[in-house]
């Protein structure tokens, strides 16, 4: 049996910040990993000299400091960095054609300028000069901030006179993004553009999609100078940054260590059954980076008040992914070829319908130490739309699971052709994924992108729960879906722990 002062229930983003900064606050902190690689959604893994992300490649506010991006500050707090690839341009296979094009509002504006002409730029720019008070206003008060004890009183009141200076607009960040585009948006192009940011960002369309959200996306990618970002090493390099930052300040990882139950004593949460049989002890509190669903399953039966595990099980589910992870033959592709694309089919079906919307990362494009030389490594998904009813019961071992892989991936390879045409005949190394990949690897109920919850109809719940010595961080828990959003509620839930006055030092000492 051993004991540490706060437990960790998974090595996501969410749980790595989490445990990362508790660990610079001076908690003893151990962080349990079920897989033997660290990162959840984030890891990068390797096969055959290639070197992928499982997840996100798309990163932002992360080469520069101070940042709004609350992980850029998790790493500021632990004095961690990491050399970051910098650039500006993406393609788009659209019903309207394929293009490339760069970040930022005037680039757009160009693009909008070729496809729908001058009334559909002024129109941008309207929506721009709304969006400005917006985008200011929340950014107002850092995540690095808030915590959820009458201590927020101090650390977030420090930002009191400028969220006064902002109170007329931050009524508007509380509702859906569609109502913020109601008035100011009529081009169709535009309403379905911003419809797809807003489903990248939460995995619903803009009217479930916090206004908030789409602010905090404003304030960044559309500023002057606005660069993309990409860690050299791949998402495993950033995951590792996060580990060095927690083992530095005494925190322990700890990988393949299962969690089978949360142990509770009395009426709080004690420590953690690992599936080994040993027993970790907390004196302080456990941390669940799980989804609301895999949590709710990790506590003994009668811990938590009925209605709360009915509320929280009732919870909807954004649906799962597929994915290609490929390595291919990188000879005679196009110079200028970008790394990120995304492949729309069909607007009118809806940009949440199954198999609409692609995305596609070439990160060796960017950073060459990830494919031998002359090779490239390709991510192609479907985010958040693949319906999880669709593989539930199949045996994957089994022929029928081996036919609905090479179904349902055709679209991934439908779009890349798009991209590359010859895409099929150079690839070495192909691997798909489908969402019972998703909840095997990732622990994920069904799969699940996460909880679908809409803007202006329901809010992502807080770090606490009614087990004292419980508390929640990761996608599930405020402020929700997103890499900078889990990144945000593991700090949250680490600052609720802390002492007020370590929390005031750590302000002070990132600059916020």
């Amino acid at each position: 049996m051993t004991e540490t002062d706060v437990i960790v229930i998974g090595s996501g983003i969410g749980g790595l910040c989490c445990g990362a900064l508790l660990a610079r606050y001076g908690f003893e902190v151990t962080v349990c990993e079920s897989h033997s690689l660290a990162g959840g959604a984030a890891h990068g893994f390797e096969r055959e000299g290639f070197r992928f992300d499982s997840g996100p490649s798309l990163y932002s506010g992360l080469s520069y400091s101070p940042s709004p991006n609350p992980l850029r500050q998790v790493l500021d707090a632990l004095d961690e960095d990491l050399a970051w690839i910098t650039y500006d341009t993406w393609g788009c296979c659209l019903p309207e054609g394929d293009f490339e094009t760069s970040v930022g509002a005037d680039q757009f504006c160009e693009v909008l300028r070729r496809l729908r002409g001058e009334s559909a730029v002024a129109e941008w720019r309207r929506l721009q000069k709304y969006m400005e008070p917006l985008a200011e206003a929340a950014i107002a008060l850092p995540p690095a901030a808030l915590r959820a004890d009458w201590g927020a009183v101090v650390t977030a009141g420090r930002y009191a006179p400028s969220l006064l200076k902002h109170l007329p607009h931050i009524s508007k960040l509380t509702g859906s993004f569609r109502q913020v585009m109601q008035g100011v948006i009529q081009d169709p192009f535009i309403d379905r553009w911003l419809d797809m940011l807003c489903f990248l960002l939460s995995g619903l369309p803009a009217d479930g999609t916090s206004a908030a959200e789409v602010a905090f996306m404003f304030a960044d990618w559309y500023r002057p100078g606005v660069q993309l970002d990409y860690p050299v090493g791949g998402s495993g390099a950033l995951v590792a940054a996060l580990v060095r930052g927690l083992e530095r300040f005494g925190g322990k990882l700890r990988l393949s260590a299962h969690v089978e139950q949360v142990l509770v004593e009395g009426d709080r949460a004690a420590g953690v059954h690992l599936r080994s049989g040993e027993i970790l002890r907390s004196r302080r509190a456990v941390v669940s980076n799980a989804s609301v669903w895999d949590t709710l399953s990790l506590i003994p039966a009668g811990a938590l008040p009925q209605r709360f595990v009915s509320d929280r099980q009732s919870t909807p589910e954004c649906e799962s992914f597929m994915h290609l992870h490929l390595g291919i033959d990188g000879r005679d592709l196009p110079a200028d070829l970008a790394c990120h694309h995304i492949v729309v089919q069909d607007w009118n079906l809806g940009i949440a319908s199954p198999q609409n919307l692609a995305l596609i990362s070439i990160p060796s494009l960017l950073d060459p130490t990830l494919a031998p030389l002359g090779k490239q490594v390709i991510h192609a998904y479907t985010p958040g739309s693949e319906p999880y009813d669709l593989w539930q019961g199949l045996d994957r071992r089994s022929e029928a699971y081996r036919q609905q892989k090479e179904r349902r991936a055709e679209v991934l390879w439908r779009s890349l052709e798009r991209v590359i045409p010859d895409v099929r005949s150079r690839c070495e190394v192909t691997l798909v994924g489908t969402p019972l990949t998703h909840e095997r690897f990732l622990r994920r109920h069904r799969g699940s992108y996460g909880p679908a919850l809409r803007a202006g109809q329901a809010l992502f719940p807080g770090p606490k729960t009614p087990l004292p010595g419980l508390l929640c961080c990761g996608d599930s828990t405020f402020p929700g879906i997103g890499l900078p959003a889990v990144a945000a509620s593991g700090m949250i839930a680490a600052n609720t722990l802390a002492p007020i006055a370590q929390h005031w030092q750590m302000l002070e000492a990132i600059g916020c």
